[in-house]
């Protein structure tokens, strides 16, 4: 695992429930950081767009989402998440996608439940295609 010091994050935009990050040590790489409890879907959809234009810019191919600070899990954003931006953005080359879930068993299962959920309703979904993988710390997710 890489140490902190060569974890490089430039700011890209601010919001109330979440920051956007370039990783400039890692120029394929942008940072979603959760930085509230819970994000209204309406947020969260407005931090997603506004994540498409650093995709766009920086030619991001692996998007880090830490969920390290959140407690609620929201169905409809994960399903929004998976079924309609991933696909999107797919489009323009980010195929990567590492999740940092809070260590929360209760929110790790709610994850997967709906994730299973989602897998069901859309079995012929692109996102089925991309990398998705865990991890514990935005240092090992740079890794993936």
């Amino acid at each position: 695992m890489a140490e902190s010091s060569e974890i490089d994050l430039e700011l890209f935009k601010s919001f109330k429930h979440a920051r956007l990050y370039w990783v400039r040590s890692h120029p394929d790489t942008a940072l979603i950081e959760s930085a509230a409890s819970y994000i209204p879907i309406e947020n969260f959809k407005s931090i997603f767009t506004a994540m498409e234009e650093l995709v766009k810019e920086k030619s991001v191919s692996r998007m880090i989402f830490d969920k390290r600070a959140m407690r609620v899990f929201h169905q409809p954003s994960m399903e929004w998440y998976f079924v309609v931006w991933k696909e999107a953005m797919a489009e323009f080359g980010l195929v990567r996608h590492v999740k940092i879930l809070p260590d929360d068993p209760v929110f790790v299962q709610s994850v997967k439940i709906g994730r299973g959920a989602i897998d069901r309703m859309y079995p012929n979904a692109r996102y089925h295609q991309l990398s998705i993988a865990y991890a514990q710390s935005v240092e090992e997710a740079v890794t993936k």
